[in-house]
């Protein structure tokens, strides 16, 4: 039956049928079931189901189109998606023939799909933005084929933001239809990663043994690692954008915790003894004293490593940097070195990289220990090339297992962990050793600028804000300094003349 809408008729039908059979014939009885109506000729309402019936837009081939949709309770029910679908078919204005196509192929996927129509706003605003209505994939499939997509990306950084899509955005996200994503999924996702980071937390610090196993290998994702994964998603959904898969960036205003930077501590004696007495660590970046990097160098002089952990130490290199640093990087007749290369890798084999910016690739000076330690390094590597059973690796790199393979990334910090533990020293991870050697350079004098290039940070501001923890301490000792610059009297004391100036 048509359905009337104000002075015309709404294009299709709704009607009542069955699935019951004639038991002589086996045919199905349809619209022609005696029970679908009562004695009296109104509808039964414990039999068969409302359809509704309405000519699409022609195929692409010309060839005429029919949407049948059953499975309706009521004919309310069933004529309101009727409208729906007339609403929807009036949207494309009649000589466009590609939105009408495209339209009547969206009427189908969306209700063999999801067994309903697609919705208005969404159809509107893809037509008005030339957003394509058909073949949308899921959030995990464009993730997936946007970053196989991405070139010229470093190896560090294809690394993380295939971590922040495999643990958080495709677990979270993944089974959304890419045009459906929106705001409060997003920030949905997030409450989660909160939320769990503060259960994994807590579970840590309760001490219970067995409930810490079970979360072992488990990372806490704090809120710098937060903006990082909000930044992957929305630069996806911006090429989705350039694609025109979607109209808009549903990632762009989300709201974060805003992350803090961890400011270095210095491992003072009242942190040690207090460390020494309880196992408290007041920091998540501690750096040692000069007299303490001092003690731990020549706690490990015999240990293999020594000459890498001493480069450290002494002039700031990131891990992947030292482990990636080749041969002919070096030159000591000139007395520097030139950072070129990372060697990646925690839990798999170590693959090696350019430096991730331009600002990491640049050449620093060495001191004259470090260029005697190298030298050493030298001369006892080619000694172990000679005597090596197996030809030597031709990769060039400068440290090296005994047998000439690349250095696994993680197996160095951890073998540090054990050297630290060996040498009774409060504890601080690799990456702090980087930053001893930048708050010693600063505490001996060296200018700021100085020790950003030494860095290689990216600009001035970026070393003065990580260090600010340390740079009071030293300003007040840098003032005492020039103080003692000027000769005074031995007992020399201020003479207050008059009566005391009233407090204000």
């Amino acid at each position: 039956m048509p359905i009337g809408k104000g002075a015309g008729l709404v294009k299709g039908s709704v009607y009542k049928r069955c699935t019951c059979r004639d038991p002589q014939t086996a045919r199905l009885l349809g619209r022609g079931c005696p029970q679908l109506k009562r004695a009296n000729g109104s509808w039964n309402p414990r039999h068969g189901a409302w359809h509704i019936q309405c000519d699409l837009p022609r195929r692409a081939d010309g060839t005429r189109r029919t949407l049948r949709h059953a499975g309706y309770p009521t004919q309310d029910d069933a004529t309101a998606d009727l409208l729906h679908l007339n609403t929807l078919l009036a949207i494309p204005d009649r000589s466009d023939t590609t939105s009408q196509i495209g339209l009547g192929d969206l009427i189908k996927h969306t209700i063999s799909t999801d067994g309903r129509l697609p919705d208005t706003d969404t159809v509107r605003r893809a037509l008005q933005t030339g957003t394509r209505l058909i073949g949308q994939p899921t959030v995990a499939e464009w993730l997936d084929q946007w970053l196989a997509g991405k070139r010229n990306l470093a190896d560090s950084t294809r690394s993380k933001y295939a971590e922040h899509i495999r643990r958080h955005l495709i677990p979270h996200l993944g089974h959304l239809r890419l045009d459906r994503l929106r705001r409060q999924h997003i920030a949905a996702m997030i409450e989660a990663i909160i939320d769990r980071a503060d259960y994994v937390q807590a579970i840590r610090e309760s001490g219970d043994k067995a409930a810490c196993l079970a979360l072992r290998g488990e990372k806490v994702t704090g809120a710098t690692t937060l903006h990082r994964i909000r930044a992957t998603l929305r630069a996806a959904l911006n090429a989705a954008i350039r694609e025109d898969l979607i109209a808009a960036n549903p990632a762009t205003h989300i709201e974060l915790p805003s992350p803090r930077r961890p400011r270095p501590l210095v491992w003072t004696p009242e942190r040690v003894r207090r460390w020494e007495a309880d196992g408290t660590v007041p920091g998540p970046v501690m750096v040692w004293t000069a007299e303490q990097t001092g003690r731990f160098l020549d706690a490990i002089l015999d240990d293999a490593l020594y000459p890498l952990f001493h480069l450290v130490a002494y002039r700031g290199l990131r891990r992947g940097e030292a482990c990636g640093l080749h041969d002919d990087d070096l030159d000591l007749t000139a007395g520097e070195i030139t950072i070129r290369w990372q060697l990646l890798g925690e839990h798999k084999t170590p693959t090696l990289a350019r430096t991730k910016t331009e600002s990491s690739d640049a050449t620093i000076a060495l001191d004259d220990d470090t260029i005697t330690v190298l030298r050493r390094h030298r001369a006892a590597q080619a000694k172990q090339r000679l005597a090596a059973r197996e030809p030597w690796p031709t990769h060039g790199l400068l440290f090296t297992t005994p047998d000439g393979q690349p250095l696994q990334p993680g197996w160095v910090t951890a073998h540090f962990q054990r050297l630290i533990a060996r040498a009774g020293l409060p504890p601080i991870r690799l990456h702090d050793l980087r930053h001893g050697a930048a708050t010693l350079a600063l505490a001996a004098g060296v200018d700021l600028k100085v020790v950003q290039a030494m860095l290689r940070h990216s600009t001035i501001t970026l070393t003065a804000d990580t260090y600010s923890s340390v740079l009071p301490q030293l300003a007040k000792d840098a003032a005492n300094a020039t103080a003692a610059t000027i000769p005074r009297a031995q007992h020399h004391r201020p003479q207050h003349h008059g009566p005391t100036p009233p407090a204000l």
